[in-house]
């Protein structure tokens, strides 16, 4: 039991990479990881200590954001005024860099920044992935691609100054 709670703490940075890259925001961020770490132990009886724990924390919280996803899908969206123009006034950033890849991120298909991410940020092979995903290993990979070529375009193309045509 001890190693099991070992793993887990292991993985708590790395759970929380993975959930603000899904959330794009902190506090959404903590929740998931929370829901998580609560329902990891809570069954932790259904993990097969010839699995790695790893792999299984991941799947939940990949599980358990989709779950999210879907349900606030499908509730209406309720937003305040005064939020939206206090955005457009003061959209500053500390990084301008991360903004605008966070950005372009957010343009993927969902799909296609799951297995971004898990390769990219948290460097697992795409053998996890597929088991983390429940898909093929071919699909990670030409998920991968698709997701790579499709990011290099839509970064080229808000690097690209548009110029108007004055008459």
């Amino acid at each position: 039991m001890s190693q099991f709670l070992t793993e887990v703490e292991n993985c708590i940075p790395a759970l929380r990479r993975y959930a603000h890259a899904l959330a794009y925001d902190s506090m959404e961020a903590d929740e998931l990881v929370q829901d998580c770490l609560e329902r990891a132990l809570r069954k932790r009886f259904l993990w097969k200590p010839t699995s790695s724990v790893r792999a299984w924390l991941f799947t939940m919280l990949h599980n358990i954001n989709a779950n999210k996803v879907r349900k606030v899908k499908r509730q209406p969206v309720v937003s305040s005024l005064e939020n939206d123009i206090d955005k457009t006034l003061h959209p500053i950033d500390s990084d301008m860099g991360i903004r605008d890849i966070k950005t372009c991120l957010r343009q993927l298909p969902e799909q296609q920044q799951h297995i971004l991410l898990l390769v990219a940020l948290e460097g697992m092979s795409y053998k996890e992935v597929g088991k983390i995903l429940n898909i093929p290993v071919g699909t990670v990979m030409s998920r991968l691609s698709r997701a790579r070529e499709a990011l290099r375009t839509i970064m080229t193309a808000a690097q690209t100054p548009r110029l108007r045509r004055v008459k």
